[in-house]
């Protein structure tokens, strides 16, 4: 099959999104198709290595979202793309420009398209005008706007499904979780010497207990609630520190919250990592810890697990069959009960090697090699669909035609 993804974000960009298309395209090649990346530009992005296989376009800023970009031009490019290459099918990742681009080339040549909702824009609002412009119950008629006439739309998970279906979306609804790449994040031995090097530039020691939090650094996050609970837990645990990996438009005001609570010392920024380099942090921590709620699926959650790295989590329907109280990670259910949570993780580390064991079994049927099985079946099934449809049309004109 000769597939094109049309996306807003993507390598080297680090987020949800990215990796999730970077995880599809590396599987689906592998099974011997040709898959094509049609995105906003990057002023980051190695073009020479791209060349052939990402196809960028000229963007601006997001509002919304100000990592993400916004594409502002080439439809007519793209067309000449479409029977250049010989695409097949469409699958879009985005809702907008990058994504109405690929529903207007489906429709063009009547290619099937495939929708995968990635983002609960509703956690989003806050960015445009404070939330005071845009209320929640437009983001379920944009959805549903963008979702009419595509194939299918894929929801992450049993949560998005609901949130898709309480928009009142009438296209069929798949959910496929996005799968991992398991063996990127398998610890290897040559990797400690380099796990070593990281923890002495953040001035780590042997001593000290590791918090992780690994994600965009924004308000959605809620990533104040990590920060807020560590003098509590300072009390305790006098000897733990907070690894935050990552970047946003929110680093500069925890940074100031981290100034304002005399945790300076305890609370590390590390900032945008490579990609290849986010599971030498996960190694190297004790506990990996998010409070947000505005996860799709919390891919970070199963690639601390796939580390072995146990995970404390904020209890959310995004995750609610991923991480089990106490048998596949533990949960804290309010901002103030975290400090708690931590304190008695710690206290009681004979419980965690039990805790990995179960959170690894219980993630193997989110492997890629499964992602990209379920993928590759719908894909099928949508060229198979459109083509007999395309084939009984043309049957239906001649003979109109004939008469």
């Amino acid at each position: 099959m000769k597939i094109a993804l049309f996306t807003d974000t993507y390598h080297p960009q680090i987020n949800g999104v990215a990796t999730s298309i970077m995880i599809l395209e590396k599987y689906l090649v592998k099974r011997g198709h040709e898959v094509y990346i049609f995105t906003s530009s990057d002023s980051h992005a190695d073009l020479l290595q791209e060349s052939g296989k990402v196809y960028r376009f000229r963007s601006l800023g997001a509002v919304f979202v100000p990592e993400r970009r916004l594409a502002i031009a080439g439809l007519l490019r793209a067309s000449h793309l479409m029977e250049e290459l010989g695409i097949e099918l469409i699958h879009t990742h985005t809702e907008f420009s990058m994504g109405l681009m690929g529903k207007l080339l489906a429709k063009k040549y009547h290619l099937p398209c495939i929708h995968t909702y990635h983002t609960m824009y509703k956690d989003y609002l806050h960015y445009i005008a404070k939330g005071k412009l845009i209320p929640p119950s437009m983001v379920g008629t944009f959805s549903r706007l963008f979702c009419k006439r595509t194939f299918a739309v894929i929801a992450p998970t049993e949560k998005v499904k609901n949130q898709l279906e309480n928009y009142n979306v009438n296209e069929q609804i798949r959910t496929i979780p996005t799968g991992i790449d398991f063996a990127a994040f398998k610890r290897r031995f040559d990797q400690t010497e380099r796990i070593q090097q990281i923890k002495k530039q953040l001035g780590l020691l042997a001593s000290d207990r590791v918090l992780l939090s690994v994600g965009r650094i924004a308000a959605e996050k809620n990533m104040q609630a990590l920060i807020l609970a560590m003098p509590d837990l300072l009390k305790q645990h006098p000897k733990t520190k907070l690894v935050m990996v990552g970047d946003g438009p929110a680093k500069k005001e925890l940074v100031q919250l981290t100034k304002q609570n005399g945790l300076s010392a305890h609370v590390l920024f590390v900032g945008a990592v490579k990609w290849c380099d986010i599971p030498l942090y996960y190694h190297m921590a004790d506990l990996f810890v998010s409070a947000s709620t505005s996860e799709t699926q919390g891919l970070t959650y199963i690639e601390a697990m796939a580390s072995g790295l146990p995970v404390v989590a904020k209890n959310d329907p995004s995750i609610q069959d991923l991480v089990i109280h106490h048998k596949t990670g533990f949960l804290f259910q309010k901002d103030e009960d975290l400090s708690h949570r931590l304190i008695q993780t710690l206290l009681h580390p004979e419980s965690l090697p039990v805790i990995k064991q179960q959170a690894k079994r219980h993630i193997n049927n989110l492997s890629a090699e499964h992602f990209a099985d379920q993928i590759e079946r719908l894909y099928e099934e949508a060229i198979h669909v459109y083509s007999t449809d395309h084939h009984t049309l043309r049957s239906l004109n001649k003979k109109e035609r004939l008469s």
